[in-house]
């Protein structure tokens, strides 16, 4: 797609690698509302995009859909709808608090999917994307992310369904990134993370992702042979 006046939603802009979207996305020429749970952070995000930012939880799968249709409105139509929610957990898969595996699974899929469904409804018939970020531990299972890596499993198994269903309207972006220096981990739900590599520069991740919305591309993987993100 083209980037180029484009409107987009970007939901999770008031963490690091969404606030980098958002930014990176106007500076494309699109045009882009931030959405996100800090109202202080998508604030900030707003002011650099031009636009009013709009407050979520993406637990509430309501105020996902209410998100959509605030941010359509204000763009007079969407074009593409960016997803860097997430949230993580650790700890061993029989030791985990239920509440906690709940809470993994709302934030890591069942919000993101809500947000696509909604946003499905607004989406051109042909040329819309939507672009969702899911993890590395969708494709590799890691002892002490039972949960998280479960949830990030699931949605990814969804949004490649979704794509099939979905090939003759609107590209589907599937990123499935390595361990990044957004802090993420260290901002868990519950446990520590086990010794993780270096953090993979975010600004990488969104460079990839752009990428992906213009050439219309179905998923972002770590080639680790290459050691790189592969745009495919």
């Amino acid at each position: 797609m083209d980037l180029d006046g484009a409107r987009v939603l970007v939901c999770g802009a008031s963490g690091v690698l969404g606030a980098a979207a958002a930014r990176a996305l106007k500076e494309a020429g699109a045009s882009v509302v931030a959405a996100g749970r800090d109202a202080d952070r998508t604030g900030e995000v707003a002011k650099d995009l031009g636009t009013e930012p709009l407050v979520f939880d993406v637990v509430d799968t309501r105020a996902c859909a209410e998100t959509v249709e605030a941010a359509a409105e204000a763009l007079g139509g969407l074009d593409a709808l960016v997803v860097a929610t997430g949230v993580a957990g650790f700890g061993p898969a029989t030791e985990q608090d239920a509440a906690v595996a709940e809470e993994l699974f709302a934030v890591d899929a069942l919000g993101p999917m809500a947000l696509v469904r909604a946003a499905s409804r607004h989406l051109p018939d042909q040329g819309g994307c939507v672009a969702v970020l899911s993890a590395i531990l969708a494709d590799l299972p890691t002892n002490g992310m039972a949960e998280y890596g479960a949830a990030k499993a699931a949605l990814s198994h969804w949004l490649t369904v979704l794509r099939r269903e979905n090939r003759r309207r609107f590209t589907v972006v599937d990123l499935r990134p390595p361990h990044l220096d957004t802090g993420l981990a260290d901002r868990a739900l519950a446990g520590d993370p086990p010794k993780l590599p270096a953090g993979l520069d975010h600004g990488q991740v969104v460079d990839a992702l752009l990428q992906a919305m213009r050439d219309g591309a179905s998923e972002v993987v770590w080639d680790a042979e290459a050691k790189a993100l592969a745009v495919r």
